[in-house]
């Protein structure tokens, strides 16, 4: 399995809206644009920090995983994103490791990304998704 940098760490927030000023604001790291994921209930907003990004994630419906996450969380930290060269093949290595994953195929993420979760329990309680773009 080729892993090839940290894309993005995902946080959870209320409202893109309201976090945008502390990060274009305060820190001056700027909103390189907005996308809804229908298939997963949430916007996302990418603010780039060279070949990484932040991605603020804001629920579309109560029923969406982020919604549940900032029940019982709030705000905060939601995942890893860690960029593979091949998604099906990292899936496969992990699989045949007997790692607990959430998806066992890829799917589609932001961003034209193809993803794939790997449990917690299986990564130290640290929610983990695997990115191919």
């Amino acid at each position: 399995m080729e892993t090839t940098m940290i894309d993005h760490v995902g946080i959870a927030v209320k409202s893109i809206d309201e976090a945008l000023p502390f990060w274009e604001g305060a820190l001056g790291v700027k909103c390189s644009g907005r996308e809804t994921v229908e298939e997963q209930k949430v916007t996302t907003a990418f603010l780039p920090i060279r070949e990484s990004e932040i991605e603020l994630l804001e629920a579309t419906s109560p029923d969406s995983p982020i919604a549940g996450f900032m029940e019982k969380r709030g705000e905060g930290i939601h995942h890893l994103a860690i960029r593979v060269d091949n998604l099906e093949n990292a899936l496969a290595h992990l699989k045949e490791k007997g790692v607990r994953l959430i998806d066992e195929h890829p799917r589609k993420g932001a961003g034209g990304a193809r993803i794939a979760f790997i449990h917690p329990k299986a990564a130290g309680g640290i929610l983990l998704e695997l990115c191919e773009r």
